[in-house]
Parts: structure tokens; sequence; C-alpha cells
């Protein structure tokens, strides 16, 4: 047994594991590239780098056809780390390589951190307009709110995902329940022409008997992976209290604002919506500037004056946000992303990555063991030249006399 426990060390920290790794993970990266066309960067993350084992169908069928990024870089991890603490013993001449070889284990646990922890929004704001939430790009909720009190929302918000089969959903704090009944994870809405024509043109009729899904078509569309555009979820849910229906609704993101209705003396609102993430500060939008080159339409500049408050009231400031000159705050990081309704309006990305210090803490230590240990094969190299110098210095023959000087051999000849 302990024979083949070393044996199983000595693979999983050997320099061949090391170079067929590296060689995975460089054809993962090509093959994600060329995919990425195809599916997005999003999901191209997720398939191939924040996954274990990729998968391909053949027909029905998914396959596990190649390692995914968790699985290369924990074995990677784990062939540093073995061999960084097997392999490698502290001396000084070696120091630059184990200080680049610490910053490659920091670069590789921050790339897991980033992938497990890392969150992305975004924040859209008109001028004039206040935030203290931003929105998810890609996921979606189900909120349900209770609006009688004028002072006070009771939101209850359900994933997406709950939305997709036909299973019910509900909420100690609701005295209805949620039953979907289909769902288009992307979708487009059109105004439904009038019941006549609609008959003769041949649409059937509406699913929906509550709320603006009465009036109006749904046509489900492809899913798409662009980076430029968004999927438009859209789905009908029946609303069941204990003693009586209340109705089929339609909701979708496409809508503007939430549909209300009333039950037990109650106001509710409803609405599918992007994830939000409220936080403990508000940002206002004073003035969104698009700065152009002189006598073009070439764009030079994104800008956002933005007034930072928090829900305590110790900050109360102005900020500027534009390129490469985002907002960090409270652990989040604002970035000018782009602008709308004729640049009244910005959208700032809004990243929250509590690693984010790790790729430059890996950056520095990588760079500084390089040049350690090529300063000390340097100095090392010099002092050998001179030793070399000095040996050949001292070895050569002297032959040098002094004219004139009684006690310099003299060879003679005698006849």
């Amino acid at each position: 047994m302990k024979e083949f426990l070393c044996s199983l060390r000595d693979s999983l920290i050997s320099l061949k594991l090391t170079i067929a790794l590296l060689v995975l993970g460089m054809v993962l990266v090509f093959t994600a590239t060329l995919d990425q066309v195809n599916l997005g960067i999003w999901t191209v993350q997720e398939k191939y780098f924040r996954s274990f084992v990729i998968y391909a169908k053949f027909g029905p069928v998914a396959l596990p056809i190649f390692p995914g990024g968790y699985t290369i870089g924990g074995l990677l991890l784990v062939n540093v780390i073995g061999a960084y603490i097997y392999k490698f013993k502290f001396i000084w001449r070696k120091a630059g390589i184990l200080l680049s070889h610490f910053g490659l284990i920091v670069l590789l646990v921050g790339e897991l951190l980033t992938g497990l922890w890392q969150r992305d929004y975004f924040m859209r704001l008109d001028e004039g307009q206040t935030r203290n939430y931003a929105q998810s790009f890609r996921d979606h909720e189900l909120a349900i709110i209770d609006i009688t009190d004028p002072a006070f929302d009771e939101v209850v918000a359900f994933p997406e995902k709950l939305l997709t089969g036909r299973r019910e959903v509900q909420h100690a704090k609701l005295p209805f329940r949620i039953i979907p009944d289909s769902f288009y994870p992307n979708a487009l809405l059109q105004v439904r022409p009038p019941e006549t024509e609609a008959h003769r043109s041949g649409f059937p009729p509406s699913i929906a008997t509550a709320g603006a899904g009465q009036h109006l078509l749904v046509s489900p569309q492809p899913i798409t992976y662009k980076q430029d555009e968004r999927n438009l979820p859209t789905a009908f849910l029946e609303i069941k209290a204990p003693d009586r229906s209340l109705g089929i609704w339609l909701v979708s993101t496409q809508l503007n604002a939430p549909q209300v209705f009333e039950y037990a003396g109650r106001s509710y609102q409803i609405a599918l919506r992007p994830v939000r993430s409220y936080k403990p500060f508000s940002l206002t939008l004073l003035k969104f500037s698009h700065d152009r080159y002189a006598g073009t339409q070439i764009p030079k500049n994104f800008s956002s004056r933005l007034r930072l408050q928090t829900t305590d009231g110790t900050e109360d400031r102005e900020v500027l946000v534009y390129m490469n000159n985002p907002l960090r705050h409270s652990g989040f990081t604002f970035y000018q992303s782009g602008f709308e309704n004729n640049d009244r309006t910005t959208i700032l990305q809004v990243v929250h990555n509590p690693s984010w210090l790790f790729p430059y803490v890996a950056t520095v230590l990588m760079s500084v063991g390089l040049t350690l240990q090529f300063c000390l094969h340097l100095f090392s190299f010099v002092g050998r030249r001179r030793a070399v110098t000095a040996a050949k210095a001292s070895s050569a023959p002297t032959t040098t006399g002094t004219r004139g000087n009684p006690s310099t051999p003299v060879a003679a000849a005698t006849v």
C-alpha cells in the first residue's frame, strides 16, 4: 500500500504531468476561443472553464469528451504544490524559482475563487435617477410584491429555474400558490390583433386569462449567445388561492411595468425581472457626457458624474466614472459600460469579486521571482568568469628579467 501511495505521489508531482496539463490547457483555451463565436463568452466560461468535464451531444446522448477547466486547473494546482513540497528544497540559489512557483499557486487559487465568488451585474441610470440596486445580466426572478402598505413593500422572489417545470411553488408569506403553465427562455411579444382578425389569421387563443397577456402574442425565439444580445424569457403561470383561481398571467422581462392584482383585501404586483442585488448605498446620475473628437462623430470618452450616498449617512460625495477609471466601493467595482436614450442614460457594469487582488499579487510574486532568479544566475556566471580569468592569469609562465641585474640567471656557453 505504501509503495502504491508513493507511486501515486510521484506521478502527481512529475514533470511529465505538468507538461501534459499545460498542453491540455492550451487545447482547452484554443477550442473555447473558437466556440465563443457560437456560444458567447458567458456560456463558454461555464462550459469549458468552470466545469470538471466537457460533454458533447451525440444524438440524444451526452458523452464526456474532454476534461474541464476545474479538472485541469485542480490537477495543475496539486502538481505544483506537490512539487513545491517534495522536490524543491529552500536554498538561496533557487529562491527565485520557489517564489515563481508560489506565485503560480496564488494565481490558480485566485482563478478558482473568482469562478466561485465573482458576480456581474449592470446598473441603468437616467439623468436624475437614483438606485440602490444592480441587476443581473443573465439570471431572472419572479417577484411577487405586496404593495398594500404605502410605506413598505414586501417582496418575495422565486428563481427563474422554478418556472421551467410544472411543479407549483409557494412561500409562507403568500396566501396563494404559483403554478407554472409554460416557459420560453427567449420570446418576442407582439400586440394581439382584434379577435376576428386573429381568428382569421390562424392565431391560437391566448393562454392568459388575466392581465396584459390577454392582449399579447408570444413568439418563441431561439436562445441567443451573442455578447451584445440578451434573452427575453416569458412564462405563463396560474395564481391559485385556496378558494379560487386568480387567473393565468403572462410574465415577461419585456413588460415595462409590473401587473397588479388583489386578493383578501391586499394588493400585489407580479413581474419577471432580472435578479436584483441591493446595496447599502445609492447612486444618482447627475450628468452623463459623451465626448467626441472635434468635427467628427468618433467617440473620445464616456463619463458619468454620480452622487454616492450611504444609507447610514456616513458618505455623501460626487464621483466621476469614465473609461479605465472605475468606482470602487464596499467591495463593488463600477465600470463605465455603455449609454442609451440619446446620451441621457448611462449603463454601468458592476462587478463583485472578493478575490480581485489575487492576480495582481501572483503577477508581482512571479515577476520578482523570475527577476531574482535571473540576477542570481547572472551574478554566479560573472563570479565564475572572474575566477576562470584569475586562474588563467595566475598559471601563465613568467619570462621577464631585469637588464644588468646580477641576480638574474643567464645561460652561458663555454668554448
